[in-house]
Parts: C-alpha cells; structure tokens; sequence
C-alpha cells in the first residue's frame, strides 16, 4: 500500500518513512503544500498524511482542494495545534482523522490501519488463483500454506497482483523496490524474482509469475 507525506518538518519525514517501511508500505513525501497537492491529485494513494502548517499553501487548503477534485483518498491531518475547534475544522473540511503533535508511532500506525480497513474492506485480499496478499495483515497464502516474505519481495508481490495479466518492467519494478533503499543495480529485479518464484511457484504445478522476454513480468493464472 502507498502512502503520501505532506509535511515540512525533515526530522519527522525522516522518523515516519522509516517506521511506515518497516510495515511495507511504500511511502512518496513532499516538504511543502504545492507539491504535496500535484502529488495527491496526480498519483493514486491509499493514504495521506498531511500537516496543517505548510509551506507555499497549508493543509486546510490542500485538504479543500483534494475533496473539491472529489479525491476521497483517506486523510490524516498531522498539527501541533490541539484545540477543539481546530479539530472541528479539520474534520469538516474532509479530513478523515486528526493527530496533534508530538504523537506516538504506534498509535499513528493503529489510526492508519482503521483508515485503512475502513477504505479498503473491499479490496485488502489479492487474489490470482489459489495465490492471495492480504494487505492489512501482510500475510501471504498459496492454498492452505502460509508464505513468508520479506519486505521487497512483499512489495514486488503486491505490485504484481494488482497489475494482475499486465507486463511490467524491470524499471517500473525497481522503482518501487527504490522505495525502500537506494539500491538500484541491473539484476535487482531478477534476484527478487527468483526468490519469489521459489517460495510461491517452485511446489506446485501451475506457474503464476511469468517472464515475457525483453518486457518484463507479470503474474497470471493462464
């Protein structure tokens, strides 16, 4: 899952990518309201964090502007300001939750995971064939087993299924894994694969990830 940052402080930025990483969600950020705002209305995002006092444009406006474009993408407002009535406009301008700051790592990622569950009841379970990816609990099944992965290849499984029958390629694949660090070498993708392919193919007689040669890959149940 892919979570937006709009927020101006570097120190927080830097502490709320690395906790949301290590939960495997894939995270974009802006340091100020204008950017933050092309981000929101010209990506899809499963989640925005976004603070009130911004640079260039605040968080009211830009919360304004993304429910007037009808984005309904869940948001968290982030804001050292405490009041009620802040809270009240913050909610009544669309925003779908309200957290003052300093606030505790855990209960962000607990306020994330209600939006979450709420957006998402749907649409959390991957599925292709007797393959599915929950989203909300991380875990992954092939039938009655259990498949343990680790961060990228979780990334790079969830990428895969929602893009379910399409060719993706290498380059669109290692950008996501470039989400999570700065390694970006030519065999990266093929080396996640690989891994991948042993854990949810290598038993079983249907193949699900496939190689298309000089495109890419892509995961299918044909």
């Amino acid at each position: 899952m892919k979570i937006l940052i709009i927020e101006d402080d570097k120190k927080i930025i830097n502490f709320l990518i690395k906790g949301l990483q290590e939960e495997l969600y894939i995270i974009d950020y802006s340091l100020d309201g204008d950017e933050g705002e092309y981000l929101a209305t010209t990506n899809q995002y499963d989640l925005i964090l976004l603070d009130i006092m911004l640079p260039k444009k605040d968080g009211i406006e830009v919360c304004k502007t993304l429910r007037g474009k009808n984005i309904n993408t869940p948001i968290i407002m982030l804001t050292a300001k405490d009041t009620t009535q802040d809270k009240i406009d913050g909610l009544n301008i669309g925003a779908n939750d309200y957290l003052a700051k300093p606030f505790s790592f855990d209960e962000l990622l607990a306020r994330i995971r209600v939006q979450l569950r709420t957006s998402n009841t749907q649409n959390s379970v991957l599925k292709v064939a007797d393959l599915e990816l929950n989203l909300l609990t991380k875990q992954a099944k092939r039938g009655n087993n259990t498949i343990t992965l680790t961060a990228k290849e979780f990334i790079l499984l969830e990428l895969l299924l929602k893009n379910k029958n399409i060719v993706l390629s290498e380059s669109t694949l290692n950008e996501a894994l470039s989400k999570l660090d700065d390694i970006n070498t030519s065999n990266t993708i093929n080396v996640y694969i690989y891994r991948l392919r042993n854990k949810i193919d290598k038993t079983y007689d249907k193949k699900l990830i496939k190689t298309v040669r000089g495109l890419g890959f892509k995961i299918d149940d044909q």
